[in-house]
């Protein structure tokens, strides 16, 4: 896998590695070659001509490693903090909570801003809990629509509450980048849950507060 070179195909001439720059590839390999994600990427970076020997490459298999490790591993969800909600049924938002997340048919960066709002029945999370579930299930390969209906499924699941809704704003460089290249486009997803669906007013609302999110 990934063992074609590409430099004859490209019309790369490979020069002849010096006895530094070799050195300083064997000191990096001596950690990272335990490493069967760091080797694939200095393979695909092999692959595309890139000579990794070179002072600005010779780390970065490790750290593209090292980023895809903390990225995309799938992890288990930790306990989420829930409270008596002590009477409370009132509306609670959490709005321009940042995200990022990875595209999974291209592997590039899709970001943005969640509001998420759930009206509660007998429990409430604690504050901080919402940011790190935006961030537990954006760090992973996704997309958009799934994500925004994991946030919710999970309130959902957690609290019981009596509805739950959950608005991203994104912009992806899978089209920024590549394929139509339309830089700056907007793309946006809701769930809603319970009250957020079946009562009007419940529902705009909640969109109300969301449309603050460029104030």
């Amino acid at each position: 896998m990934w063992t074609h070179h590409l430099s004859d195909d490209l019309g790369v001439h490979e020069s002849p590695v010096s006895e530094e720059r070799a050195t300083e590839k064997e000191k990096a390999m001596t950690t990272d070659d335990q490493d069967p994600a760091t080797d694939l990427i200095r393979q695909l970076l092999d692959h595309f001509g890139h000579d990794t020997t070179r002072e600005g490459l010779v780390r970065t298999p490790e750290r593209v490693a090292t980023f895809y490790r903390e990225f995309i591993t799938n992890r288990h969800l930790c306990p989420v903090t829930t409270f008596d909600a002590e009477g409370m049924d009132e509306m609670v938002v959490l709005r321009s909570v940042p995200f990022y997340s990875l595209c999974e048919h291209h592997m590039l960066p899709f970001f943005g801003t969640t509001s998420v709002g759930y009206v509660p029945a007998e429990r409430i999370v604690g504050l901080s809990k919402v940011p790190r579930l935006v961030q537990h299930f954006s760090r992973n390969l996704q997309n958009q629509e799934r994500l925004t209906n994991q946030i919710a499924d999970c309130l959902v699941e957690t609290l019981k509450p009596k509805g739950v809704g959950v608005i991203l704003h994104a912009r992806h460089l899978c089209m920024e980048m590549r394929g139509v290249a339309i830089a700056g486009a907007v793309t946006t997803t809701s769930a809603l849950r319970g009250v957020f669906l079946d009562d009007p007013r419940c529902r705009r609302e909640f969109l109300d507060f969301d449309g603050k999110n460029g104030d």
